[in-house]
């Protein structure tokens, strides 16, 4: 979020906006859309395979844990296409805002409580387990950048590292450092 400050000795800083225009973002959004795109991959290809030799009772759960898979991954590209919107300048903070309420990120829905989720097949869990991680990543970062610009307040026109750099060799000039 970024903070407007009528006091001209004010710097703001975001994290919001420094965060969304660094690589780092733009590795996290690489790495969610990678995790689309191969849980789409397995779930329309070798998961179809897998799901057949499972029992009945076994293919209800893959199914149920299959579709929280999906749903968790749309709501994290969902996430994921907000944030790139407001870099690229498509969105305003505003809308993104607006539309950013409608998610549901959460870090409940683990599967431990399945109790056969051992027996779904191991590239499923390994899917339903880098979602959580994702999730988990981007529920933090959601927080934090919902949080308010920290406002900083500075001399104006005067350079920080330059004033405390003349402070310390004032001190030592001075003998200041003597007395304490």
């Amino acid at each position: 979020m970024i903070v407007a400050s009528a006091n001209k000795n004010s710097v703001t800083v975001s994290f919001a906006e420094h965060f969304t225009r660094s690589e780092q973002f733009d590795q996290i959004f690489r790495s969610g859309m990678e995790l689309v795109e191969a849980t789409a991959s397995y779930l329309d290809g070798a998961g179809r395979a897998e799901v057949k030799a499972l029992s009945p009772a076994m293919a209800v759960v893959y199914a149920s844990e299959s579709m929280r898979l999906t749903t968790r991954l749309l709501e994290l590209a969902s996430w994921l296409l907000i944030r790139r919107a407001i870099k690229t300048g498509e969105m305003s903070v505003e809308e993104a805002r607006i539309k950013r309420r409608r998610l549901r990120l959460a870090t409940i829905g683990r599967p431990a409580h399945v109790t056969s989720y051992g027996e779904l097949p191991q590239k499923l869990r390994d899917l339903i387990e880098a979602s959580f991680t994702m999730n988990d990543r981007i529920v933090q970062l959601d927080h934090a950048l919902e949080r308010p610009a920290i406002v900083m307040t500075r001399a104006r026109d005067a350079d920080p590292v330059g004033s405390q750099i003349a402070k310390i060799a004032a001190a030592f000039s001075t003998g200041e450092l003597a007395k304490h």
